[in-house]
């Protein structure tokens, strides 16, 4: 096999290849390039909940974009490019605006509504463990064995968080609101059941 064609295949098993890769390319920067902003735009577009009484709606969606710091974006991208090589084939890109869009309207209603105390949040993992929970009701429902695996561990981690607060090795430590991954993965599923996933991933 050359190598160029050992580029190409390697690429299409982690769906970098063709308009996916660009697809990619673009959704880090969208996680990375706020970063520039500083505290400045941490303020700005972060989950404020004095900021939202006040009108501010932004803040809704900008707060899922932003981060702690430059390490908190870089993991969270990271754990962009790995729920893109497992779950990216699964659903057409619509599909994953409807997914992206549910996660992020659960998360920030449940932060609203149940957890009144938290005044602020950023980051993007509550959205990504959305993007987990479908992509993994996506392979259940094609009977695939990773995805008993990955429910497995969707449950064990949920539960742990719930019951123990965030993993050890997550990022941030203590600053991780792990409502907001719980908040994330129910809209996954809820907006997994109504779309009908690719039959081949």
């Amino acid at each position: 096999m050359s190598p160029t064609r050992l580029v190409t295949t390697f690429l299409k098993s982690l769906n970098c290849d063709g308009a996916r890769g660009v697809g990619l390319l673009i959704a880090c920067a969208v996680l990375l390039l706020p970063e520039i902003g500083g505290e400045h735009a941490r303020e700005l577009l972060r989950y404020d909940r004095a900021g939202l009484a006040a009108g501010q709606g932004w803040r809704l969606l900008t707060a899922h974009v932003i981060h702690l710091d430059l390490e908190h974006a870089a993991l969270n991208t990271l754990g962009l490019v790995l729920m893109w090589a497992l779950f990216a084939r699964d659903y057409k890109p619509r599909q994953w605006a409807v997914i992206l869009f549910v996660a992020i309207a659960a998360i920030d209603a449940g932060l609203w509504l149940r957890d009144s105390t938290i005044a602020w949040y950023v980051g993007s993992s509550g959205a990504l463990h959305g993007v987990m929970t479908a992509g993994t009701l996506a392979h259940l429902r094609r009977g695939d064995l990773d995805g008993w695996v990955l429910a497995a561990f969707i449950v064990v981690k949920l539960a742990f968080e719930q019951h123990a607060g965030a993993l050890p090795f997550s990022e941030s430590g203590a600053g991780v609101v792990v409502d907001a991954h719980l908040y994330g993965a129910i809209g996954g599923i809820v907006s997994g059941a109504f779309l009908k996933p690719r039959v081949e991933g």
